[in-house]
């Protein structure tokens, strides 16, 4: 299958780099023509426009950070929808709008392509090791078909229903990762001040009911220093915020989701909208004097996530 992939930033780049590692022929295209050429010189081709990629490509792929950047990308004179034509698939991998992504699906479907929302989970580290979950909304026949290469990007894949139902969730787990990021900074900034030495802490949090998925990766670089995650403030407050906006159009009363976006306006007012997330624990560091770093802590951040071969297509229940 001949893959096209636009938009190779943090996310994306991993995800193309796994697409190239495991033999497909692959098309690039970013409106930054550096960050492509790691992969024309390791054999990819590159797309003079997007039109130019979808008519040579079986499956055109987008992670862009933005609905309005998708939009261009898709709908523009020479965008992908006008190369695109009947038995080819475009996906789009980024957290975005299900509304923008149902509407967009909708004009890739009348030119008889296949259209599918299905975005990543897991962070950029496992998105280089091609051991990322996605979600897949779309028809079950697009799925069949796209699954070799989504199973190429990811080893837990599950399809969500139609399309826009895998934006949906996954903004609701981007909402719960960052109100977990948030206790944790809570939790760390506590300890520090109560005495306890944070790599026993970090421990304490990792072996007991306090665990998760971000706190062994987000606490590690929060606790060694480097605060990077490859992801920013700005992302951040664009995912929490469809979050509260799917709520409030299903009149659903949240009391934590208007708190959390408030935070990150401040945070972003206070430190900039590329800030690394994790630096929100800086918002307990200043008014409280202590440093939440533990010395000896280990520099390069360790996933615990075994290593087993082959994919899981998880079933819904």
């Amino acid at each position: 299958m001949r893959i096209g992939f636009i938009g190779l930033g943090n996310v994306g780049g991993k995800l193309a780099g796994s697409i190239l590692r495991n033999g497909h022929d692959l098309v690039v295209r970013d409106l930054d023509r550096d960050a492509a050429q790691p992969f024309l010189d390791q054999g990819a081709d590159w797309a003079e426009s997007p039109r130019e990629m979808a008519q040579g490509c079986d499956m055109v792929i987008t992670c862009l950070p933005s609905p309005s950047r998708c939009s261009a990308v898709m709908e523009a004179e020479d965008g992908v929808i006008a190369g695109l034509s009947a038995g080819k698939i475009w996906a789009e991998m980024s957290t975005t709008d299900a509304g923008e992504m149902k509407r967009i699906a909708a004009l890739v479907t009348a030119t008889g392509a296949g259209a599918i929302d299905c975005p990543v989970s897991g962070g950029c580290h496992r998105a280089a090791t091609g051991n990322i979950s996605i979600f897949a909304g779309c028809t079950r026949e697009t799925f069949e078909a796209a699954l070799p290469v989504l199973t190429t990007l990811g080893r837990r894949v599950l399809h969500t229903g139609e399309v826009g139902s895998a934006s949906v969730l996954k903004v609701m787990t981007n909402y719960l990762a960052t109100i977990n990021l948030v206790s944790l900074a809570e939790a760390l900034t506590t300890m520090k001040a109560a005495g306890l030495d944070l790599n026993t802490t970090f421990e304490a949090i990792r072996i007991s009911s306090g665990n998760s998925f971000v706190h062994e990766t987000e606490s590690q670089v929060i606790l060694n220093g480097s605060r990077d995650i490859n992801f920013t403030m700005d992302l951040v407050l664009k995912d929490i915020g469809l979050f509260d906006q799917i709520a409030q159009e299903n009149g659903v009363p949240l009391a934590l989701s208007p708190r959390l976006v408030e935070m990150f306006q401040e945070a972003i007012e206070a430190y900039g909208p590329r800030e690394l997330s994790p630096n929100i624990i800086k918002r307990y560091e200043e008014p409280t004097g202590l440093d939440i770093r533990a010395p000896g802590f280990p520099a390069e951040m360790v996933d615990d996530e075994p290593e087993e071969p082959g994919y899981e297509v998880v079933p819904p229940r």
